[in-house]
């Protein structure tokens, strides 16, 4: 039966400046407009199309006796995506997920695709379980595999690719019909993907394939332990964060025909099950990411109606009545103006606290690791200087000193 040591916790362009006369423009309005009137600065997304892209996939094992991971994973995946994009310039954050085990068990890999939409990545990865197992190799050839040739990544040689390997457990290298990771990291590194891998334990065959796997890969190998490898405490501040993370997505409003309305509901769906079931740390530290420039993309999503009105990207005079909102549809226009400025105000209002409530949490966390005598052998920390190092080569700047928790 395998032996397993788990480690307790991981997963530890430029915003758009637009001028007022467009966005009256694009209404049709004169000043006194009621949407010309709202323009917040703090809720556009990004139409720079150069803005740079962080994408990076997670090879987790999800065999039985790494429940403490998949549990911190989830915990977690909203403070390593904070630590992600507080890069400038403000990067596109993508993350992706292969949830590994072995043949003859549930399955071999289970595979969530890089998206920009990181709730519904999350509410995929809330579904996890760990389970299976129990040979001592894993199927980490071809969790590699899926990792480097199933995804989405982006082809463009500018952005920064990576892939975080993480288990405690060698590869399978005795099954015969499977690309063996010495191939696959080859063309890795023809794609421009970097992989890195997180030992957890210390058993002595996976110590040895996983600094194999990171020099093949131009990647960084880093150990974790089971004592406290990550940085998860409760502030008190979380839960108004959270309260606060549900008030800000209730502004959306979205538009389009019926395949993007479907497409909204799915995105709707997942956000809703992150607010049931995640718990209030977890969207706590949503809220954090949701309200930076690099969370936007996901808070909104596609077709968000308050945001590429006021930003001037759609001139709302020219959508199709049929394609609104239900809730705007039975107004007038003049009321239709006036709601989509209100929430915009709101908006703003909404992301301005938590903002301020986000910094506030930082300073406690900051403190608290502190007097705890530091994190800078935490997961977290490793994990910042991995990629502060290798996002550099990508132009992309990280100045702060310590990860977001």
């Amino acid at each position: 039966m395998k032996s397993k040591l788990i480690a307790v916790a991981l997963f530890t362009g430029t915003v758009a400046s637009v001028a007022f006369y467009p966005a009256y423009k694009s209404l049709g309005a004169v000043t006194n407009s009621p949407i010309a009137a709202v323009i917040p600065t703090h809720s556009f997304v990004s139409i720079n199309n150069t803005r740079p892209v962080v994408e990076v996939v997670f090879v987790l094992d999800a065999t039985g006796s790494m429940s403490g991971l998949i549990q911190a994973a989830k915990e977690k995946i909203w403070s390593i995506a904070t630590t992600m994009a507080s890069a400038q310039p403000a990067p596109l954050i993508k993350v992706g997920l292969v949830a590994f085990r072995d043949r003859g068990d549930e399955y071999v890999t289970k595979m969530i695709d890089l998206s920009s939409d990181l709730d519904s990545v999350y509410a995929r990865l809330m579904d996890i379980r760990a389970d299976g197992g129990g040979d001592g190799p894993e199927s980490v050839n071809q969790a590699l595999a899926d990792a480097v040739n199933k995804m989405s990544w982006s082809t463009d040689q500018k952005a920064y690719k990576a892939v975080f390997l993480v288990g405690d457990a060698a590869p399978h290298m005795d099954y015969q019909d499977d690309v063996k990771y010495p191939v696959t990291l080859s063309v890795a590194r023809a794609k421009g993907i970097t992989v890195n891998t997180i030992q957890c334990g210390q058993d002595p065959q996976t110590l040895h394939e996983w600094r194999q796997i990171a020099t093949l890969a131009g990647g960084d190998y880093f150990q974790v332990d089971q004592a406290g490898s990550a940085v998860a405490m409760t502030t008190p501040f979380d839960e108004k964060l959270a309260r606060l993370s549900e008030k800000l997505d209730g502004t959306r409003l979205y538009y389009g025909n019926k395949e993007d309305k479907e497409k909204q509901a799915l995105k709707v769906a997942a956000s809703d099950k992150v607010h049931a079931e995640a718990s209030v740390e977890s969207r706590a530290r949503r809220a954090t990411f949701n309200a930076s420039a690099s969370g936007a993309t996901n808070l909104l999503g596609d077709n968000e109606l308050v945001d590429d009105v006021t930003s001037g990207r759609v001139e709302f005079g020219k959508i199709n009545q049929a394609q609104l909102p239900a809730t705007l549809q039975a107004l007038a226009p003049s009321e239709q103006q006036a709601k989509i400025a209100e929430t915009a105000r709101q908006r703003d209002e909404l992301k301005k606290a938590i903002g301020a409530i986000a910094d506030q949490r930082t300073d406690y966390l900051k403190r608290e690791v502190a007097k705890a005598g530091g994190a800078k052998d935490s997961l977290d920390a490793k994990l910042l200087s991995t990629v502060r190092k290798q996002a550099a080569t990508k132009g992309l700047h990280y100045e702060a000193d310590a990860p977001q928790y």
